[in-house]
C-alpha cells in the first residue's frame, strides 16, 4: 500500500448524511458525498494486511486493496477499471449494499473498518462526471441470442455480461420501467433512479433490447420463449410475500410493504395514480410488521408522508450492537443492531413481539394486539425459533391505522412463467440449480439472483448474474471468455 502507516493516522468517517429535518422534506437521497481529499484519506487506511478478507467478505470479489490503492495515489480511472473488472454496477452498491467487505476488513478487528462502501462510491461518482464510464460494444457478434426474464441488479448483469460476450440479448421487464427492485423496491432518498437510466442507456447503446410491460408467461408465453431464444436466463426475483396469517388480515388498511413502497417511486417519477387504490402513511398511525431492509424503507417513506406516528414490530429479540459472539470476524454479521439512515429519523422500535390480531371498525383497521414472546438459546446465544413462547400478562395493543407487512419473501412467484416452464423447484419454492453451473433441469434455461436463492441483497444478486451470464455463455460457445469469481468451483 502506498501509506502502510494510514490506519495509524487517520480515523473512520463513516458515510454522512444530509440533517434529518432537511431529508425528511423530501425524496432526494440523504448520503452526502465525500470531497476527493477526504476519500483518498479514507482510501488510505487500507492496511498492507497480507490476506484481504474482504476480498473474500465481498461477493462479488473486489478487488478493494487495489482500488484504494489506485485512490490513495490519486490514479481514479484506473480505480474505475479495477473495480468494473469485477462488478458491473458499482454505484447501486455503492449506495443500498450492506457492506459485508466491511465486516471482513482486517482493520476492524480491533479498530472501526476500512470506508469501503463509501471509497466505492465516490469512485463510480467521479467515474460518471468525468465521463470515464462509455458503452463497450462486443468485437464481435455470435449470432446467437439470450432471454433474460427480469431487469433487477440480477438480470441487468447477466444482460450485459452477454452482450459483452457477443450474443444479441432481450431483457424482458413486466413493469412500464427497468430496475426491477431497484426502480420500484427501493425508495428514491436511498438509491435516486437517474442512477438506473443511465447504466440503462449506456447498455441499449452497447447493443442491450429491453422489452417493458411485457410479462413472460402471459403477454409472451413460455412456449414462444424458448422457441425464440437460444438460451433463457430467469432474474424474476422472489416476489411471494409472506403472508399474516391472523384475524383481521382482510381489513383495508393492512398491506404488503411492496404494495406501498412502488407507489411512493412512481409519485416521485411524477405518474399520476389512482386515488382510490393510494396508499398513504399521511396522519395515521402506521405500524411496520418486520425489521429488516424493506421495513426500514417503510419507515422512511411513512415519515415523509406525514406519519402521526411510527412503530416498527420484530418477532425476533433485539439483537446485539456490534458482533454476536456466534459470528466472530471475518464472518458476515446477520444478527446483529442496524442503525439506518431511516431509523435515525424517528418512530418506534420494539422487539420479541408477535401479532395476534387486528382489530377494526367499518372494515378498517384501527387496532394491532399481540403478545410478547420469548426463546431459549442455544450455546453461542442465538435465539431457537421453535422454543418461542408467550410471556403470561404480556398483552399489549397499539393504535394502527395502517399495516404494512414486510416480513420477507418466501419463493419467486410460481404461477404462469415458473410452472410454465415446467423447471424443478427447491425445498423453498425457488427454481433449483447450484452455484457452479446456474442450470435449472430443463436445457438452456439458467436462473441468477433471488429467484435462485430466496431473498438476498443486491450484491448477490449481481453476482449470481454475472457467473449465470458466464455459464450460459459456455452452454452457447462450448467455453466462456467471460471472466468468473465462482467461489464454489
Amino acid at each position: 500500500m502506498a501509506d502502510p502507516r494510514g490506519f495509524l493516522k487517520h480515523g473512520r468517517e463513516g458515510t454522512p448524511y444530509r440533517p434529518v429535518e432537511e431529508r425528511v422534506d423530501d425524496y432526494r437521497l440523504v448520503q452526502e458525498d465525500f470531497p476527493r481529499e477526504r476519500t483518498q484519506e479514507q482510501a488510505a487506511r487500507c492496511m498492507d494486511c497480507g490476506i484481504p478478507f474482504c476480498n473474500d467478505g465481498c461477493p462479488l470479489g473486489n478487488v478493494i486493496p487495489d482500488f484504494n490503492d489506485l485512490v490513495y495515489r490519486d490514479k481514479w480511472e484506473d480505480a474505475l477499471l479495477r473495480l468494473h473488472s469485477t462488478n458491473n454496477f458499482p454505484e447501486f452498491t455503492g449506495l443500498v449494499c450492506p457492506a459485508p467487505c466491511e465486516q471482513a476488513c482486517v482493520l476492524g478487528i480491533n479498530q472501526d473498518p476500512v470506508t469501503i462502501k463509501q471509497v466505492e462510491w465516490e469512485i463510480v461518482r467521479r467515474g460518471w462526471e468525468e465521463g470515464w464510464i462509455r458503452p463497450i460494444l462486443p468485437e464481435r457478434r455470435t449470432g446467437r441470442s439470450v432471454a433474460v426474464v427480469g431487469s433487477g441488479p440480477a438480470g441487468l448483469s447477466a444482460a450485459q455480461q452477454l452482450n459483452r460476450a457477443g450474443h444479441t440479448v432481450t431483457v424482458f421487464e413486466k413493469a412500464d420501467r427497468i430496475g426491477g427492485l431497484l426502480r420500484y423496491g427501493i425508495p428514491d432518498f436511498k438509491l435516486e433512479k437517474h442512477v438506473i437510466d443511465r447504466r440503462v442507456e449506456q447498455m441499449r447503446e452497447e447493443g442491450v433490447v429491453f422489452q417493458t410491460g411485457v410479462a413472460v408467461g402471459v403477454d409472451l408465453s413460455a412456449q414462444e420463449l424458448r422457441q425464440s431464444f437460444d438460451a433463457v436466463v430467469l432474474c424474476m426475483g422472489s416476489e411471494q410475500p409472506r403472508d399474516l396469517p391472523v384475524p383481521g388480515r382482510e381489513l383495508a388498511g393492512v398491506h404488503y410493504a411492496m404494495e406501498f413502497l412502488p407507489q411512493q417511486n412512481r409519485r416521485v417519477a411524477g405518474d399520476t395514480l389512482d386515488p382510490a387504490a393510494d396508499i398513504l402513511a399521511t396522519g395515521k398511525h402506521v405500524v411496520i410488521l418486520g425489521g429488516g431492509d424493506t421495513g426500514s424503507d417503510c419507515i422512511g417513506t411513512s415519515h415523509r408522508q406525514g406519519a402521526a406516528s411510527v412503530t416498527s414490530l420484530e418477532l425476533l429479540p433485539q439483537p446485539p450492537e456490534g458482533r454476536h459472539e456466534s459470528e466472530p470476524w471475518p464472518l458476515s454479521k446477520r444478527y446483529y443492531f442496524n442503525v439506518s439512515s431511516s431509523h435515525a429519523e424517528g418512530g418506534e422500535r420494539r422487539y420479541a413481539l408477535q401479532t395476534q390480531l387486528l382489530a377494526g371498525e367499518n372494515g378498517r383497521v384501527t387496532e394491532l394486539r399481540g403478545v410478547e414472546v420469548e426463546f431459549d438459546r442455544d450455546r453461542l446465544n442465538r435465539p431457537l425459533m421453535n422454543t418461542m413462547a408467550e410471556v403470561p400478562n404480556s398483552e399489549f395493543s397499539l393504535p394502527a391505522d395502517l399495516v404494512l407487512l414486510a416480513m420477507g419473501f418466501v419463493h419467486p412467484v410460481h404461477e404462469g412463467l415458473v410452472n410454465d416452464l415446467g423447471v424443478a423447484l427447491d425445498g423453498r419454492g425457488n427454481v433449483q440449480a447450484d452455484a457452479r453451473s446456474f442450470a435449472t433441469s430443463e436445457p438452456g434455461i439458467f436462473v441468477a439472483g433471488d429467484a435462485r436463492r430466496g431473498q438476498s441483497l443486491v450484491v448477490w444478486a449481481q453476482w449470481e448474474g454475472r457467473e449465470a451470464a458466464r455459464a450460459a455463455d459456455a452452454y452457447l460457445m462450448g467455453e466462456s471468455r467471460l471472466q468468473s469469481r465462482n467461489r464454489y468451483v
